[in-house]
């Protein structure tokens, strides 16, 4: 299952979809198009895929519905239905197009959809992780499209009264931490992984995280360095941007950029001490294998941002 979802950390239940549906009450037979009211009734039928209907015009409905304006819309009904069908292997068949299509909408003009569609190509990728039902060169196309919007990414709004779960900090950290379970990525392409989590925490910005944006890129950072492809110099060296950022600080305000590496650095201290669940459905936590080396390397760089302290 995809570990993201708006304004959580939690997973879209990997049972839903698995049906049809031709007779649930409620659905609409619109030539037309599907009537909006008809997406809860897909949701209330446990994410069946309607019988009557095209499956590829359901998914560009739904593909459109990302980039609406209206939370509910976007929040209770596109993203959960095209997830639900993502991981139970209806749209198999299509799923490099989506993924395509998602990648064009991270250059959409309107926030939401942008971030939504990085939503979704989570569980795209989560998807072939599960079932490795894409190529190599597909999922690594993404990753490469999916790191240059991220990182100039300039909206880092969570959350907004009229637009509701925005997130792209959060949402692209999902991505990250799919795209970390990936079998598609060697070595290399996983400290490639914590060198881009690095560019985005420290890229220029006036927004500090206050929907624990933090958190999420922390959990995404900790599941690459719990790949045993990950060695000791590529799970520590990373930081060295870091270390160079905070030595480089100057006395005034604390920079939105400083702060919010600072609070993601002390949850993966956390998670790396402790151990992490990926899957908050299962009780399985997993460990970096270079434990001792990533903490020491955290708690010196940590040291750096409050000297006289620790």
């Amino acid at each position: 299952m995809a570990r993201g979802q708006p304004g959580s950390a939690g997973r879209v239940s990997g049972s839903a979809g698995a049906g049809l549906a031709g007779d649930h009450p409620g659905f609409q037979d619109d030539r037309q198009g599907l009537h909006w009211l008809t997406w809860p009734a897909i949701v209330a039928s446990g994410f069946a895929v309607p019988a009557d209907r095209v499956l590829p015009e359901l998914v560009g409905e739904l593909t459109d519905a990302l980039c609406s304006p209206d939370p509910a819309l976007r929040d209770e009904h596109a993203y959960p239905i095209l997830a639900a069908w993502i991981l139970a292997g209806h749209l198999d068949d299509g799923l490099a197009a989506l993924g395509d299509r998602m990648i064009g909408l991270l250059a959409h003009p309107e926030i939401q959809a942008r971030t939504f569609a990085a939503l979704i190509l989570a569980v795209l990728v989560h998807r072939d992780t599960d079932s490795e039902v894409l190529a190599t060169e597909t999922v690594l196309r993404w990753r490469d499209g999916f790191a240059g919007w991220w990182v100039c990414e300039t909206d880092l709004r969570g959350w907004d009264d009229e637009l509701g779960w925005l997130h792209a900090v959060a949402h692209g950290a999902d991505v990250v931490g799919e795209l970390g379970l990936s079998p598609r990525l060697d070595g290399d392409g996983l400290s490639g992984l914590l060198d881009l989590a690095v560019s985005r925490l420290l890229a220029p910005a006036d927004q500090v995280f206050g929907h624990q944006e933090d958190d999420r890129v922390a959990l995404a950072m900790a599941t690459v360095l719990a790949r045993h492809e990950v060695s000791v110099a590529v799970a520590t060296g990373w930081l060295g941007e870091v270390r160079r950022y905070f030595g480089e600080r100057r006395p005034g305000p604390v920079p939105a950029p400083a702060a919010n590496t600072m609070r993601t650095l002390r949850s993966l201290y956390v998670m790396t001490d402790r151990g992490f669940r990926p899957d908050p459905e299962s009780q399985d936590k997993l460990v970096p294998p270079h434990r001792a080396e990533i903490l020491a390397a955290l708690g010196e760089v940590l040291h750096l941002a409050f000297p006289h302290q620790l």
